[in-house]
Order: structure tokens, then sequence, then C-alpha cells
């Protein structure tokens, strides 16, 4: 019995993750994926804006250009997936994968063989399913084998009692021996703050890691919010709900953490006021931190993180908010907080896509195939349906490609390989765990013509 409340609480994680774009019955037909435009100069946006009074903030705050660059081949290394989240490159050439619904790591060898899945997870929970989202290497990793990932876990069901799951997430570490397939010293190194209940399992749960280059760890989370109304949970310092936190390879809180020894406040918090941060990126030429925030319809966000900056969810926003079960759009939405997309004290985006863009996996392009992809920022699209290109300028997107979007489905992950191509996690957007159920989501690699 307790299996089978697992597996529910598993499965309403990944539909709450498709709630955003996918309407309830009997809601009008929306276009989810966009046909964009490719005139050179034009904007690639065609759709008018879910909140028809915004104001941008600045000229180049959204709706950039459309810039086009060479074209490309896709090849198809895996199409058989089961829900990826996330990848890294092993020393040796091969690739370490993460599928996120069952939590399971896997290794691709450059031969093209998929392993079996690692053991050694069933140290971190009791649960048999559990989701994992992002992995990174430690920076030291040809020597201590050390990998970090987030985990979205269950507490155990008490025995007899309801059935609700409390869940999170948390960030985890591992040892991996490669040739017996196996992970060691696995140990949950942060517990986010606070477990919530399954009324309250939505698919804001965050988990991207981004590794700073003194090794220390930047994680994004959630608000978890999935009612018809925004809870405020992102501007209080109390939780780690609406955050990025900031800790050691140990977990501990890092020493340059702007809320340090502040009564009530969470010691490991480095900024605040997100909704459902899915992106989180270093510049490698700058150092800044970069991060994608999905909104609700609309006002998804391009950020540059900065300690102890609040980003004003859910008081300011260009999007506005979900309503049932009507699920209306534009002037029937509802405006978030008081209306207003700006306010004193809190951080305006980078850039923001309205209609939803839904952003995922964030890198900078930093390799040496496709040199009109340098000074680019590269990002998934789940309802967007894209991979998209931003190429950056004095830290302003001054153009913008959507790569990709003839394959007509959800990109999940973005990473520049070693040998500077490009990989591709497609997300086929189906948790069913029935074994003949079709595996379609696809490990895609760029290289140029």
């Amino acid at each position: 019995m307790k299996h089978l409340w697992m597996l529910a609480a598993c499965m309403a994680l990944l539909s709450a993750d498709l709630a955003a774009q996918t309407p309830p019955a009997g809601a009008p037909a929306r276009r989810f994926a966009p046909t964009y435009n490719t005139i050179e100069g034009q904007t690639i946006e065609s759709r008018k804006p879910n909140n028809p009074n915004e104001v941008p903030a600045f000229r180049e705050q959204t709706r950039a250009p459309y810039h086009k660059t060479a074209p490309f081949n896709v090849s198809v290394l895996l199409d058989n997936m089961h829900v990826p989240y996330s990848l890294a490159f092993l020393p040796d050439g091969n690739i370490l994968l993460v599928l996120r619904l069952p939590g399971e790591l896997r290794i691709l060898d450059k031969a093209g063989n998929l392993s079996a899945p690692l053991k050694g997870l069933s140290a971190l929970t009791s649960a048999k399913d559990f989701g994992l989202l992002d992995l990174k290497l430690d920076p030291n990793f040809a020597t201590n084998h050390r990998i970090f990932f987030t985990t979205f876990d269950y507490l155990p069901v008490a025995p007899g009692g309801p059935p609700v799951t409390n869940s999170n997430t948390n960030v985890a570490s591992a040892l991996l021996d490669e040739a017996t397939g196996t992970l060691t010293d696995v140990k949950v190194i942060f517990h986010s703050y606070p477990y919530l209940p399954s009324n309250r399992l939505g698919g804001k749960t965050g988990g991207r890691i981004a590794i700073a280059r003194d090794g220390t760890l930047f994680v994004t989370f959630g608000d978890r919010d999935d009612d018809d109304v925004p809870w405020d949970v992102a501007q209080k310092l109390d939780n780690d709900l609406g955050k990025i936190i900031h800790i050691t390879p140990d977990g501990a809180p890092a020493r340059d953490n702007p809320f340090l020894n502040k009564p009530g406040v969470r010691p490991e918090i480095w900024a605040y006021g997100l909704r459902s941060p899915e992106g989180l990126a270093f510049d490698p030429k700058t150092g800044l931190l970069w991060n994608t925030d999905i909104g609700p319809q609309g006002g998804d966000e391009i950020n540059i993180i900065k300690r102890g900056a609040n980003y004003g969810w859910p008081i300011i926003s260009y999007g506005i908010e979900y309503t049932r079960p009507a699920y209306p759009i534009g002037d029937n939405g509802i405006r978030i907080g008081n209306g207003t997309t700006s306010q004193d004290g809190m951080e305006q985006p980078v850039y923001y896509w309205d209609p939803s863009f839904t952003p995922s996996g964030l890198t900078f392009y930093h390799g040496d195939l496709f040199p009109e992809w340098k000074n680019s920022l590269l990002s998934g699209a789940l309802s967007g349906q894209a991979m998209d290109r931003l190429e950056i300028r004095g830290n302003r997107v001054v153009a913008e490609e959507a790569l990709l979007s003839e394959l007509n489905t959800r990109i999940r992950d973005v990473q520049v390989g070693p040998d500077g191509a490009v990989y591709v996690l497609t997300d086929s957007g189906t948790g069913n765990p029935n074994p003949n159920t079709p595996f379609t989501s696809k490990l895609l690699k760029l290289t140029p013509k």
C-alpha cells in the first residue's frame, strides 16, 4: 500500500509539471507551440502578450529581433528514454544521464550503449519511487569521483495513517565507480525546508545546480504553489521555497551568504522572490550567475542573480495568473499582486517572454564548433518547444533565434560538450510507468554542417 502512495505522489509531480502547459477539460483550445517568425530583424514571437497592459522597463527586455545563424546537423544518440532531466560529461567521453521518474542514473558510452541503472541510490530514501533532477560533477571529479545531484524526495507515509506524503527537493552527493556502475557514499548534504504535504505537490520543484569557481554550489528551489492564487512564501526568508541557496560541497551555508546569523532567516539563502526557477548557469566570461524562472501565463524571465536580491514574485510580474475552470487568456486573466511590473527594492528581469515560453535547462555556449554562437545563452523550452539562442551583449539580449522548433517537442536540458557540440534532451512529457508505454524522449547532438 505504501508503494502505491509513493507511486501516486510521483505521478502527481509530473502531472503538476504539465499543468502549466495543458488546459483542463472543457477549457478553450490554446496554441502552446508558437509558429516562430524567421524574418531577419523582426521578433520571433508573433502572438499578442497575455498581459496587454505591460510596459517593458527597457527596450531590450522582451521580443528581441530575430537573427539567423548557420544551419547544423542533428544526430540522435538515444531515442527511447523515460523522462530525462539532465546530463554530465565524464572525463573518458561517456555521458552520465539523469532519468527523472523513476529516479535513475545511467551511463551512455562512446559506442552508444546505455547502461543499467547505477546501483546505490537506495541509500537515499526508503521510498521506492522518487524523482531525480539536476546533476553536476565536482570540479575535481577526475581525482575524487564525486557528483552532486538534486532529488525530489518523499517522507514515508505513517503506518495506518492518512495517504499524505510530505515532499521537497534536496541536494545529494555520491562517489561514482564507473567500472562497476555503482554509487557509494551516497548521502543528502542539504535538506530543504519545509517539506510540504501532497496537496502542494506542484511541479515547481527547482533543483538546478550551478557550481562556482570556488567549488561552492548554487541551487534553485521553486515555490511549490499549485493553487489558483499565488502564495507569498518566496518573499519570506524563513523557508527555502522560491529561493536560490548557496552552500559548500558539504551542504553548509557558504561563508559569504547575505543572511548569515540573522534571527528567523535561513542562512543558506542567496536570493529570493522566484516562482519556478528551472535554469541556472554561470557566464564563463563574466562569472555572473544567470537564471530562468517560469512565470504564470507569460512573464517567464531571465535574471542575473545577485547576492541578497529580491526578484519580486509574487508581488510583481509581467505575466497573469491562471484561473479555473474557465482558464481565460489575456484581458480576462488575474493580475499578479496589484498588477504592477516593478517596485523599489525588487530586481527587473534581464529579459522576459510573454506569452509563455516555459524556459528549462540553461547554458552559455563556450565551445569552438559554432563561432556564431559565441556570447549566446542557450535555453530549452517546454511549452515553447524549441532551443532558444539568445545573443548577449553588455548583459542584454540583442537577438534571438528559436532552434529545433520543427521537432515539435519539449526541450528539457541543453549542455555544451567538451567537443564543442551542443547536447539536447527532449522530454516527451509522459511519466506513465507502464512498461508497455513507448518512451520517446531523445538525446540529440548538434554539430555544424
